[in-house]
This record gives C-alpha cells, structure tokens and sequence, in this order.
C-alpha cells in the first residue's frame, strides 16, 4: 500500500490551471469522438452483417462483422505505444489533436465506401483497413483526455474532474444510437442501401466541432513543470517497463472491466434483434436511457471516489454489473422489455457507472508525470483488446442461434471478478499528492535495484 502522509496540494506543479475547461474539453471531446467509434459497433451488428459480406449464412457474416467490430481493439494496443509516447514526450494536447483527426478521416470514408454487392471481397477489406485506423487513431484518446483532466484538477477532486472523460464517452454513445434510432426504423431497402451512410458522413461535422474546442486549451501545469525542468523522458516507454511493469499489467488486467460494457451494448443488441426477434428500436432506447442515466451517475462515483477511495468504488462498478448480467440477458432471453429496461438501466447506468467514475483516475494515479500516457495507454488499450472481443466471444459460445446465453454472462462475470482482483493490489491514490504520484513505485524498484 502507498501511504503519503505529505498534505495534499503540497509541492503542486504550478502553472496555468484550468480544471473545468479541461473537464468540458474531455467530456465534449471524448462524446464526439467516440461517436465516431461507437455508430461502428452498432453498424455492425445491424446492417454490415448485410451489406458487407457473402449471402448465405446469416450467423458467419453475424460473427464477422463483429469480428471487424474487435479488430479495432487489435489495433488500439499498437496505438497506444506510438501516441503514449507522443503524449509524454511532447505533450497531452498533441495527442487529443491526432485522435480526433484520425478518428474522424476513418470514419468519414466508411461512409463512402462501396458495399460487397459492388466491388465483392474488397468491401469487407477496406471496411477491415478503416476499422484498423479508427483503432489506431482513439488508442491515445482516454489516456490523453483523462490525464489533460487530471492534471489540471486541484487537490482532493481528481477523480471527479477525471470522470468526465468517460462520462463524455457515455455521451458519445447516446449520440451514436439515437441518430440510429430513426436510421433503424427506415425500411429495410432503404437503410441497407443509403440510410446506413448518413451517421458515418455526420463524423466530418463531428471533427470539426471537437476540433474549435479542443485548439484552445492549454497544456497541462504538471507536463509543463517537466518541461521546465528538463525533466521529460526521451524514451518514456523504456521508462515505463524499466520501473512500472507490474503497474501496467495491473492496469490491463482491471480494464477487463469493459467486458460488460460491449456485452451489454452490442452482444445484447444482436441477440435480441436477431434471435428473440425484439424491437431494434427498443433495445436502442434502453441503451440511451442508460447512458443518460450514466451521465449523472459517473461524476457522482467520481465525488464518491474522492471522498472514500477510488478502490472501492471501482469494486462496486465491476462486481456490480457481474451480478446483474445475468438477469438482464435473461430478461432479453424472454422478451420482457419491461425487465429489459429495469435491468440494463440499473447495471448499464448505475453500477457500471461506478467504474466510470473513479477508473481512468485510480489508473492515471499509479504513475508518475513522466510515463503517465504511456501507462494509462499502453495498460488500457491491451486490456480493451478482449473487451472489443467480448462480443464474438459471446457469439461463439452462445452457438449458431445465440440463444444459450448462460456461458457468455459466466464470461461476462470473470472479466469483472478478475478485474476487481487487478484494483484491489493497486495503491490507493485519493490522498497522494499530484508530486508523488507513482513516485513510490519507482523509488522502490530503484532501491532494490541498488541493494542487489
């Protein structure tokens, strides 16, 4: 355990904070990025399946078409190499600027591409390629929003500052499933052959937005301090495994946690519309609710986590949702919207909320200024790779129909239990200086290093 006794906000970076205008800049930023993101994974389970791949067997293009869906995640860890390294050495702000140009470019293009009707087998390769450089491109979003947000957040409020990043992400996705809502219900000849197209095109408005509000922040007190100082790392990754191995590990093993999230968002979604034969509109809905709910709930765990700690508010967002997985695939299993509802609301707004609050906080805390991006990158975005995958894994286990859910909620529930475990041997951080972060870590590898 990291035990700090120094007061916090003791030997604080100095320099030019701005706390809220870095928390609006993440929280719009993310929503509007991971919009882009987001409208892929509903495309895929609802129309690509269709227009992307060989007819005949519907189940085979299903688990593709989630599979270009996973791919993305493949990707995001060979990012997250190259744009945590970006952002510890030249900056936060750099990072948030490629993303979203990254992010949008892709997107824009999936819009246009031709489908397999068209040109064949090199529609789902270049729907393959594009899904490969949103990957690439959102890999330094989080860790380059969330550490902007950090950073600039006085003492004692980190991790409710913090929490708008993924509280922006929630946004992101009710913008991205309810300009799906009146796509969806389009009729079926008209949506596979146009409709599809309108939320993709919609990404260049989205970049150009993101863009007027993110040109004008500043680059963060504690980066600038390093700067000052001489201090930065030219090889921040060589830094990072040379003292915080255990820590990225650790870190990649809590983002298991995101498991739930693409369960319930996508492996739902598909299980319900094309094997109950539930309302597409329906389900639509009760993921906005949730992540309406969710916009409320994440900066409250956030206040919650500044208050008693991040790790238990941490547990209380994985190992919540591993309860509730299973009533709520239930309740899709027997076509009771009602208990749809209550169920996705509860775990998809509430207790998964939790996580969302305090979890990108208690990751960035582990490290220290100099290798933060990094880490945060590096540890997330491998440990989202099997996130990204839940839903095909749960497609395979489920068999052909999807109807035998029990083994994907098992799955569900060990992610979010070995998830818990990673959480539960990190150092508690709510009352550690911004100076010290990660500080303890190093110093300790370093005193063993010298005494051998």
């Amino acid at each position: 355990m990291h035990d700090v006794s120094v007061e916090a906000g003791a030997h604080e970076p100095h320099g030019r904070r701005t706390p809220r205008k870095a928390a609006i800049s993440a929280w719009i930023g993310s929503a509007l990025e991971y919009y882009d993101f987001f409208i892929y994974g509903t495309a895929a389970a609802l129309v690509f399946p269709q227009i992307f791949f060989p007819e005949g067997d519907q189940a085979a293009a299903t688990i593709a078409s989630l599979a270009t869906f996973g791919v993305a995640y493949v990707a995001r860890p060979v990012g997250s190499f190259i744009l945590g390294h970006v952002g510890d050495t030249f900056g936060r702000k750099n990072v948030l600027l490629i993303t979203l140009f990254g992010m949008g470019i892709a997107t824009f293009l999936i819009g246009v591409l031709p489908t397999y009707d068209q040109i064949g087998y090199a529609a789902p390769i270049l729907l393959l390629v594009l899904r490969v450089c949103q990957g690439l491109a959102v890999a330094g979003e989080q860790s380059s929003a969330s550490s902007m947000s950090l950073e600039h957040a006085p003492p004692h409020r980190r991790a409710f500052f913090t929490s708008f990043t993924l509280a922006g992400t929630q946004f992101g996705l009710i913008l991205a499933t309810a300009v799906f809502i009146p796509i969806a219900a389009m009729p079926t000849d008209a949506l596979l052959s146009w409709g599809w197209r309108i939320p993709f095109l919609l990404s260049a408005v989205v970049m150009v937005v993101a863009w007027w509000i993110r040109r004008t922040l500043h680059e963060t007190p504690a980066f600038e301090e390093e700067q000052e100082q001489q201090a930065v790392p030219k090889t921040p990754l060589k830094v990072l495994f040379t003292h915080y191995t255990p820590d990225v590990l650790k870190v990649m093993i809590a983002a298991l946690v995101s498991t739930i999230s693409t369960i319930l968002s996508i492996y739902s979604l598909t299980y319900g519309v094309n094997t109950i034969g539930l309302s597409r509109t329906s389900l639509l809905w009760m993921l906005i609710l949730s992540n309406i709910v969710a916009l409320g709930a994440i900066p409250l765990w956030g206040m919650i986590g500044d208050k008693i700690g991040r790790k238990p508010v941490f547990a209380i967002g994985a190992l919540g949702p591993a309860v509730l997985i299973w009533p709520f695939i239930w309740s899709v299993s027997q076509a009771n919207l009602p208990l749809v509802f209550l169920f996705g609301i509860v775990l998809g707004g509430v207790a998964y909320s939790a996580y969302g609050g305090v979890g990108y906080a208690l990751w960035s805390e582990q490290f220290d200024t100099k290798v933060r991006m990094s880490g945060v990158a590096v540890g997330t975005q491998f440990g989202f790779a099997l996130g990204g995958f839940a839903p095909t894994i749960a497609a395979a286990l489920a068999g052909p129909s999807l109807e035998d859910w029990i083994p994907v909620a098992i799955f569900a529930c060990a992610a979010a239990v070995v998830a818990t475990i990673a959480v539960l041997t990190m150092r508690e951080t709510r009352d550690v200086p911004m100076h010290e972060l990660g500080r303890a870590a190093a110093r300790g590898k370093r005193q063993v290093a010298d005494a051998a």
